[in-house]
């Protein structure tokens, strides 16, 4: 496959992801610009272990990651996708509640260990199926499935510990 055909393939599912990372618009598209440059550059070294998707969504991944190190930033905006954070009808106080909630799952999150932390973030955020998570660590979709709900679990009891509820 030519590398203008990966790239109307898979740009906006690059794109989906890097917004689900970062939660902006004008970051995602940075991210995925960049990580299409940083796809020309290696796709030689493209081993074809997985999905062109996939191995994007890494390289996306890691530009985002880069990012927040170099500019020293320790989490992304607020995650709309794993609470419905902000509604336009709700009062103020619900919002911020809503708001804290999404932050006190983010900590959460990044408290994780691995692979605990990665299966969840490839599972939410890549939106990757079992079967293609499993692939990337070399094991079954089951472990895959399996410690994706282990982390849910882990991320639930840190929320019921500190008085959230389910």
């Amino acid at each position: 496959m030519e590398f203008e055909e990966i790239y109307r393939a898979c740009f906006k599912p690059v794109y989906l992801y890097a917004l689900r990372l970062c939660g902006d618009e004008h970051m995602a598209e940075e991210i995925t610009s960049e990580t299409f440059f940083k796809a020309i550059d290696s796709i030689d070294g493209f081993r074809g272990d997985c999905e062109v998707r996939v191995w994007l969504c890494r390289i996306a991944k890691n530009t985002y990651y880069s990012y927040l190190k170099k500019n020293k930033r320790a989490s992304g905006i607020d995650r709309p996708e794993l609470r419905d954070i902000v509604a336009a009808d709700d009062p103020m106080d619900t919002q911020l509640g809503k708001q804290e909630d999404a932050r006190q799952i983010r900590k959460l999150l990044h408290e994780l260990s691995e692979p605990y932390k990665e299966v969840f973030m490839w599972r939410v955020f890549g939106e990757l199926s079992f079967k293609e998570i499993g692939g990337l660590y070399g094991k079954s979709d089951n472990w895959a499935c399996v410690t994706y709900h282990r982390a849910r679990k882990m991320i639930q009891r840190g929320l019921e510990e500190n008085g959230y509820e389910k």
